[in-house]
């Protein structure tokens, strides 16, 4: 039994790596992952990645927080405490406008902040999760899970085919700092 975890082929250019990406996903080989040190256009479509819904997200803290302080500020001027300024009226809507737009995007911003830290495992204290240390220096790597794909020589050779610079097995899931 192998203790080889994650297959990493290296390139060196990003035209390689989606030759890679086609070798693989052309024998139904399941791509764990992709690290390049900037940003690829059209890699997301070629991998299958759907669209992000951390806009929806991003609504629904900001709707919360406008609740609450509507809720609180109502409350507390027309229920609470309710004063005769000059006449006007308890209810006034002008007077929640800036309590609203400051609670909203103080509760969309610290709740897509705790939301970013859960979806990507990166909350304070935590080691740091890397492949290669390389990735985002140079070079560009397809990480493949090893355990239950066709066997790593087959993997290594469509890796090495699509102009790969070097194939790792890697006994570790992850390469620490230390």
């Amino acid at each position: 039994m192998s203790k080889t975890k994650m297959i990493l082929g290296c390139f060196d250019d990003p035209d390689d790596m989606m030759k890679g990406i086609d070798n693989l996903q052309k024998n139904s080989v399941p791509i764990y992952d992709i690290y390049t040190p900037m940003p690829i256009h059209g890699i997301e479509d070629k991998m299958g990645v759907k669209d992000s819904r951390l806009g929806y997200a991003a609504f629904c803290f900001g709707c919360l927080g406008a609740t609450v302080i509507f809720s609180i500020v109502y409350y507390t001027l027309v229920h609470d405490w309710p004063m005769n300024v000059g006449g006007k009226p308890s209810f006034s809507i002008p007077n929640f406008v800036p309590f609203t737009f400051e609670w909203t995007i103080l509760f969309t911003a610290f709740g897509m902040t705790f939301t970013m830290f859960a979806a990507t495992h990166l909350f304070p204290g935590r080691a740091p999760r890397v492949m290669d240390l390389r990735a985002t220096d140079d070079r560009f790597i397809i990480a493949v899970d090893a355990k239950g794909n066709i066997p790593h020589e087959d993997i290594t050779n469509l890796l090495k085919q699509a102009g790969a610079v070097e194939v790792k097995h890697n006994e570790r899931k992850y390469v620490s700092y230390e």
